[in-house]
């Protein structure tokens, strides 16, 4: 049970810090998000107020079908779409969208063939030039070039093969993710069917990845998603179907990667069903925050500076995501706000944090959304 006197001193302090944020500023900082949404309408835009933690819906921002994640290139003048789509222009495949980015209004550049159904993730590299994407229904990926924000056909793929002992969710290979090292160099597509992590040599210049070894997780892990540390010497790993997290220690010549540390996020590991999904790292690179579906929490660690390894919140490490299937979280610019999209619930909730001790509110702030996917700031 949550120990009253130590919710009551945060809530004081939360409220301590949004009153000071709002005298050091004398006007309202207004940015906007989209969100990708799991619906035929499109791309949902709402206005975004940091002093006070305010969404305020604008609408349909861009039409595009199951836009189940989107990504803003590193110049920000572009918007990559992973529509998750079994059948596109009358091919069994899924597809990829370019969008340009203007004053929060989006304009369709063109939708590709992503070689693969159920198009469920998309990245760019750190040039913001090749965009790669991963087919959970098809099991494989593919990297597109974009120069100028328009996506070329295909200039690399690879279908996985492999399976994995969860039969109702591992029968076949499942891609999910895709990720690319701090150094540009190497880029990383987890595999959730068949419990690998595929690496691969990134040309930067044509676009096209070259195999450079595999990662193996625990048979039954479901490795979903990747995110490396700011020191560029670890990245984390969300096992979605046995709710954990691996810590892994990265080879900066070879991008290999090795596990260091694991971590349960369910207090039950038996309970099912549980299952984790995002990750959220601070800019000063001190927290961690994993979000997990089913119990429909978020949990928060501290990050080791030196080693990289997480160590879970000593006082309510987890607190309730706001509604049901967590899918994607983000902080706001500011850090001072957690943004969580709950998919079946059909809303965003939006927590207050303190950016000195990474403690988020036990309680959010509510927004409708339909079907939200994934957030970003434009």
């Amino acid at each position: 049970m949550q120990n009253p006197l130590s919710r009551r001193h945060f809530l004081v302090s939360s409220a301590a810090l949004i009153a000071s944020t709002s005298l050091a500023q004398s006007t309202p900082v207004a940015r906007r998000i989209l969100v990708g949404s799991d619906t035929n309408d499109g791309i949902l835009a709402f206005a975004w107020d940091s002093t006070t933690g305010t969404l305020t819906p604008e609408g349909i921002a861009g039409k595009v079908a199951q836009s189940t994640w989107i990504e803003l290139s590193p110049n920000k003048k572009f918007l990559y779409v992973a529509c998750e789509l079994e059948q596109f222009e009358g091919k069994p495949t899924g597809a990829v969208a370019s969008f340009a980015v203007s004053g929060g209004k989006l304009t369709l550049i063109n939708q590709v063939a992503a070689q693969g159904k159920g198009t469920c993730h998309v990245t760019t590299d750190h040039t913001g030039k090749v965009v790669i994407c991963a087919n959970y229904t098809g099991g494989s990926a593919a990297a597109f070039l974009a120069p100028t924000g328009k996506l070329s056909e295909a200039v690399w793929s690879e279908h996985y093969t492999g399976h994995g002992p969860v039969t109702s969710r591992q029968e076949a290979a499942h891609a999910h993710f895709a990720s690319v090292s701090p150094d540009n160099r190497f880029v990383y597509i987890n595999d959730l069917g068949s419990d690998k992590i595929h690496i691969y040599s990134l040309n930067a210049i044509t676009g096209k990845l070259t195999p450079a070894g595999t990662f193996a997780a625990q048979p039954g892990d479901g490795p979903r998603t990747l995110h490396f540390h700011r020191n560029g010497k670890v990245a984390y790993c969300v096992n979605e179907l046995s709710s954990t997290i691996t810590v892994l220690e990265l080879d900066p010549a070879t991008g290999s990667l090795k596990s260091i540390q694991r971590v349960a996020l369910s207090p039950d590991p038996a309970k099912a069903p549980n299952t984790a999904c995002d990750t959220v790292l601070t800019r000063d690179g001190r927290f961690a925050y994993f979000a997990n579906r089913g119990d429909d929490f978020i949990m928060s660690f501290h990050i080791d500076p030196a080693t990289g390894l997480l160590t879970p919140f000593a006082q309510n490490p987890r607190i309730p995501s706001g509604g049901k299937t967590p899918r994607n979280f983000t902080l706001d610019p500011t850090e001072r706000w957690m943004l969580v999209a709950n998919q079946k619930s059909g809303n965003i909730s939006v927590f207050a944090r303190d950016p000195k001790t990474g403690a988020l509110s036990p309680q959010g702030k509510s927004i409708p959304a339909a079907t939200p996917m994934c957030i970003v700031f434009v």
